[in-house]
């Protein structure tokens, strides 16, 4: 697999070793892979029969082996506890360089201090630092058992460059890591929502959450996910006065904040709240994410409160009715009594069938207002000249 010990490839080779592990870190997300890849293409110009990949967490204080190969020994797995080991690891990774170790220096490191042997020594050792944003979170080892001229200061070098595309591949891999799990948090947050939430590509639906499929009457998001959001308007023109609405206001703002009535799979309809808004506001259909709550009960209090502010009108104009018509009405009864007490019959027949009409119309004023003051709801009827009354007589205690 390698290059005899002490014999480098030439610059060409080089270079192209360069550009193939350059290719290799453009072309794989695929750690595993990068690093055996790359392993492979270090021995056609170095001796790599010695190689491993080791990677720092500096929270948990350890030191894990992602990628090992080895003629002599296994992989220690993984190293708890290793800011307080002594290591040639650790000397690379606390003074941030890259390190070149005779079999000589590499005894005299563990003489001085009094370290017990692990492992095989080898002759020849070599690491460069994994470095991401001026931290270190590993190195790149090359180390050979046979000669002490394996490698040199060229190869160092060499080993450092390829150590900045390990890490660059590294870092590329954790963004992307990093970015699957913060998108998986967030699906879970849009998915727990109590509001419907959908991202929508110029008009249609790419994705909905469980609430927008529930608030919509559907048993599952592949009936909505890919379907144009037309299936949600009651008509076609419906659709396309909504779209009028939306593209004006995004001509004007980045945010649409508006009222429509939308329709469920079963063909119902309900008020709903929208609220979209896009990152592009040159192309803001492109990618538009929607907030659709449901508003009737919100509709339906509404209502409700006009209802009641009527009604405290209707009671309070009733309530002062009744208090101005109680005194003259008193007062029409007393003297229709004195008229009925005066009676005689010499009085003609006609004066005293007016008196007791009086004191009918008089009752019937009376029982008027008595209905006046027992509203309890407001309720209209239908009244000539297309216009509608207070039904006074259904909008009481009494019925």
């Amino acid at each position: 697999m390698a290059t005899e010990p002490g014999k480098s490839k030439g610059a060409g080779d080089t270079i192209q070793v360069m550009l193939d592990i350059s290719n290799i870190i453009s072309s794989s997300l695929n750690l595993n892979l990068l690093y055996k890849n790359i392993h492979r293409s270090l021995g056609k110009i170095l001796n790599a029969d010695n190689f491993f990949i080791a990677l720092l967490d500096e929270q948990k204080d350890t030191v894990s082996f992602p990628y090992y190969v080895d003629t002599m020994d296994k992989s220690p797995g993984k190293i708890s506890h290793f800011s307080q080991r002594a290591t040639l690891t650790g000397q690379v990774i606390r003074k941030k360089k890259p390190l070149l170790f005779s079999h000589k220096e590499i005894l005299d490191f563990i003489r001085n201090r009094n370290l017990q042997k692990i492992g095989t020594i080898s002759r020849v050792w070599m690491g460069a630092p994994l470095v991401v944003t001026s931290r270190v979170i590993g190195v790149v080892v090359m180390q050979n058992y046979v000669s002490e001229n394996t490698y040199t200061r060229r190869d160092l070098d060499i080993l450092t460059s390829v150590s900045r595309h390990i890490a660059i591949a590294i870092e590329r891999k954790l963004s992307d890591d990093a970015l699957k799990e913060q998108s998986k948090i967030l699906e879970k947050i849009l998915e727990t929502s109590l509001v419907g939430i959908a991202l929508l590509k110029y008009r249609r639906f790419s994705w909905v959450n469980r609430e927008f499929v529930n608030l919509m009457g559907y048993s599952s998001k592949n009936e909505l996910e890919n379907k144009s959001s037309k299936v949600i308007y009651e008509s076609e023109q419906e659709y396309e006065r909504a779209g009028k609405i939306i593209s004006a206001t995004f001509m004007k703002n980045s945010k649409v904040d508006f009222e429509y009535t939308l329709k469920r799979k079963d063909g119902t309809t309900f008020p709903a709240h929208i609220k979209l808004s896009t990152a592009d506001p040159y192309d803001p259909l492109s990618w538009t994410i929607a907030t659709i709550m449901d508003i009737s009960a919100r509709k339906t209090a509404e209502r409700e409160k006009v209802e009641r502010e009527k009604l405290q009108g209707v009671l309070e104009m009733a309530g002062a009715v009744c208090h101005e018509l109680n005194q003259p009405l008193q007062a029409i009864l007393g003297y229709s009594d004195l008229l009925t007490m005066t009676r005689t019959r010499d009085k003609p027949e006609k004066v005293n069938q007016h008196i007791d009409s009086i004191k009918s119309q008089t009752a019937r004023i009376g029982e008027i207002t008595k209905q006046l003051s027992n509203l309890t709801r407001y309720k209209t009827i239908d009244y000539p000249g297309n216009t509608r009354i207070v039904d006074i007589w259904n909008s009481g205690t009494q019925q």
